[in-house]
């Protein structure tokens, strides 16, 4: 790929040893292995002309290199779900899969759809996202661990609790390097303050929410509920009336926020009340524990955008 259009689109098939890049323009291909070398190389051939968007596709992490090289030469570069690719390849009639078509949709995806090009996170925003999958991970594999010891043999659980313990001890000290790098920030303490006023939220919430939500505090409540996928969406054709459901949304956001409305029903007199309103007209309670999950995330919205503590917030409603 010698010479490459101005403002130009570029799709990249993500696989574990082999990059592949598809110029829509110019229906120029070609393929680099998946390390520092290969992605200097690719990034030195793509230097040479404008580039509008370049789309990777979301691969289980195996994308992440590539997207910090783009980031640190500034290219505009767009991490798009599977979902939204398979999809969209349907929707054209493709049905076949290889490496190169996959990076040709996907330059076409790019071409036709324009997604946005977001900010990239910083470095220190990745390591405190990296902690809290990891620690996801750990508490998954602590669940699994004691959901053995109820049923493993006798002469097989000493090893179990062995395996506990040191999974317990690994969680202690991803809380306590989570802690720190939370600290380390002035905005990100500033921001902790604000949201754990609120009865019911902790550091899991808001470690959380300030690594995978940082668009809370600038967008209104409509987006902020829909970003995170606690909107009702419609289901309405002709005469019919669907249910409202929600879909879609960022589901790590949305797990850790369901657990602090879970405690937010039984401590936090304002969302106690919202939720045994609710109840009294009618509705289901996983319907009204959703309704909580949203007013939550519009009031964390809202005082994070304010910067306004939550009895201050009280105080002024």
């Amino acid at each position: 790929m010698n010479t490459i259009q101005p403002a130009v689109h570029i799709g990249v098939d993500v696989g574990k040893f082999q990059l592949d890049f598809h110029c829509h323009e110019s229906a120029e291909h070609f393929s680099v292995s998946n390390n520092a070398t290969g992605i200097r190389q690719a990034l030195k051939q793509l230097s040479a002309g404008s580039i509008q968007c370049m789309v990777v596709e979301a691969t289980g992490r195996h994308e992440q290199s590539l997207v910090q090289a783009a980031q640190r030469h500034n290219l505009p570069i767009v991490t798009a779900q599977p979902i939204s690719i398979r999809r969209f390849a349907g929707a054209l009639g493709i049905l076949a899969k290889t490496d190169q078509l996959d990076s040709q949709v996907i330059a076409h995806y790019a071409a036709l759809i324009q997604p946005p090009v977001c900010e990239l996170p910083d470095k220190t925003t990745r390591q405190l996202k990296d902690l809290s999958v990891r620690r996801k991970q750990v508490i998954g594999m602590l669940t699994m661990e004691k959901n053995r010891l109820q049923v493993m043999p006798a002469f097989l659980r000493a090893d179990i609790r062995r395996s506990l313990a040191a999974l317990q001890r690994q969680l202690r000290k991803l809380d306590e390097h989570i802690h720190q790098l939370s600290l380390s920030v002035e905005a990100w303490r500033q921001k902790r303050q604000v949201m754990q006023s609120m009865p019911a939220v902790g550091p899991v919430l808001a470690t959380t929410l300030i690594s995978d939500l940082p668009e809370l505090g600038k967008l209104n409540h409509k987006q902020i509920a829909s970003l995170v996928g606690v909107a009702p969406m419609n289901r309405d054709s002709g005469k019919m009336r669907g249910k409202r459901r929600i879909r879609g949304g960022r589901a790590q956001v949305r797990t850790v926020l369901f657990m602090a409305t879970m405690c937010a029903v039984q401590h936090n007199p304002v969302i106690r009340a919202f939720y045994r309103r609710l109840l009294a007209k009618g509705k289901h309670k996983k319907v009204a524990l959703v309704a909580c999950m949203r007013k939550m995330l519009i009031l964390l919205n809202a005082m994070v955008r304010d910067e306004t503590c939550w009895e201050e917030m009280k105080a002024a409603a």
